[in-house]
């Protein structure tokens, strides 16, 4: 076995490894700001286009769409050109899409630009953390590949606020008119500048390795380790680990591998299922529907947003001290409980706003530090090398439809058996998730990529596991 250990990175191989970071999560800015453009946008559209609900539900649903789309396709895609060229595209495809949004002249138009945003952010969810985790060091990768989730919750309060303040500016009919399409307009500036700061970071070093460009592979790990000699360690360490041949999507389903699919599937579809988008996408109908006026509901909605980015700043500070399976079961009994007590509140002949705005936040709290963090984490760390693109795909797809089935038939599931059983049903779910954690989610923290992979698969070599030996 090629060993991984080595010293911690200096401060100046560190800050190569925070530029990449950085950069890559760029792209998680643009997923929270043109996921929630529609938000503050919604009501101005359907009056620019006298939209009935369902052609409202549909211009705001089809962005899901798209996100399916792209990631069936991200995995593929970086597996045969690399990740950073496939980030490129991305780029292109937030700046095209955002124009169009902004100058649709029809309903149609602003669903077919919001499917092509969608493809954006489907790859982005896909891709990004796959490639910060591919080049983070072991004992702070958990962190970083947060933060591309940490700039979607930043990316979510900005786009809030930027629609807030337009709304401000003029009269109703000039928002319905021209207000909506500038808060589009203004996604534009971030997607040209996640186009332009991603000629300052290099392609990952373990797609190199897997394409035969080993001396490029080298070079960009001489810029994130602490000597050439652990550069070379880590590199003869991805090359045994990816000697095999490239992947093809029945390979997941091959007995080494079901078993990992299975958990980033999970991971990923409890991460949606358990009902965090009928909060985002429906708070403010949840508070109003509990006897909250229309300005404390928005206010509300707000917080949310607030308590989202702080908990997420939690668990970064917490995933590589506490570990990811150890957040993952605080959160789902977290949830669990939580949610139990928002449906017994909704119980009630009258339902106390400020008692369920509590159980809410705490809701959003435990999500974001467990599963709205962990589980992008997880996707990245549980596949070998060679199948690593093709896997985040299917574990990805997961996750957008759980989100596309949430975020559909929450309505309906409120209008059919009620608010009180609706959040029971979640509350449900949320045990579920953390049963299915206790059994099969393994822990990851502190390891390598190549680490990781001995653990679970035991590279082939028909030794047992790591753990096991040590």
């Amino acid at each position: 076995m090629v060993t991984t250990t080595s010293r911690p990175p200096s401060a100046g191989h560190m800050r190569s490894v925070l530029l990449i970071t950085f950069v890559t999560a760029v792209g998680g800015f643009l997923f929270g700001f043109d996921n929630g453009a529609i938000s503050g946008s919604a009501g101005f559209i359907q009056d620019r286009f006298h939209l009935g609900p369902g052609g409202l539900g549909w211009v705001t649903s089809s962005i899901i769409v798209g996100c399916i789309v792209g990631v069936v396709l991200a995995g593929r895609l970086s597996d045969a050109v690399g990740r950073k060229k496939v980030m490129l595209a991305i780029a292109v495809v937030f700046v095209i899409g955002a124009i169009g949004e902004a100058l649709a002249p029809s309903s149609g138009w602003l669903v077919a630009a919001r499917v092509l945003v969608g493809v954006g952010i489907g790859t982005e969810t896909t891709i990004a953390p796959l490639y910060i985790a591919e080049v983070a060091p072991a004992r702070v990768r958990g962190r970083l590949v947060s933060f591309n989730q940490l700039f979607n919750t930043v990316g979510n309060l900005v786009v809030f606020s930027v629609s807030a303040l337009i709304s401000r500016m003029n009269s109703e009919a000039w928002n319905i008119s021209t207000g909506w399409r500038w808060t589009f307009a203004v996604g534009v500036v971030p997607a040209v500048a996640f186009f332009l700061l991603l000629f300052l970071v290099p392609e990952s070093p373990r797609w190199l390795a897997r394409a035969g460009r080993r001396a490029e592979a080298l070079a960009v790990l001489g810029r994130i380790n602490a000597s050439p000699a652990d550069a070379e360690a880590e590199l003869a360490a991805i090359e045994e680990a990816s000697g095999a041949p490239g992947a093809r999507l029945g390979d997941l389903l091959t007995p080494r591998l079901r078993k990992t699919l299975l958990i980033g599937f999970g991971v990923a579809l409890f991460q949606q299922i358990t009902g965090i988008n009928a909060i985002f996408y429906y708070a403010p109908e949840v508070f109003k529907s509990a006897g909250l006026g229309s300005d404390d509901a928005m206010s509300s909605t707000v917080l949310i947003g607030v308590v989202l980015v702080l908990a997420t700043l939690l668990s970064m500070w917490l995933i590589d001290r506490v570990g990811r399976r150890s957040l993952l079961l605080v959160g789902a009994t977290a949830m669990t409980v939580l949610l139990a007590a928002t449906g017994t509140v909704f119980r009630a002949a009258h339902p106390e706003g400020p008692l369920l705005l509590v159980l809410i936040l705490g809701y959003v709290a435990f999500f974001a530090v467990s599963f709205g963090t962990v589980a992008y984490v997880v996707i990245s760390e549980i596949f070998p090398t060679r199948v690593r693109g093709v896997a985040a795909s299917v574990a990805t797809f997961a996750l957008w439809g759980g989100n596309y089935l949430v975020s559909q038939f929450f309505p309906v599931l409120v209008s059919g058996i009620g608010s009180s059983a609706t959040f029971y049903l979640f509350s449900g779910i949320s045990l579920l998730a953390l049963a299915f954690t206790a059994v099969l989610v393994p822990e990851t923290k502190g390891r390598s990529l190549e680490e990781v992979e001995e653990q679970l698969y035991g590279r082939g070599t028909g030794q047992p596991p790591v753990a096991q030996r040590r």
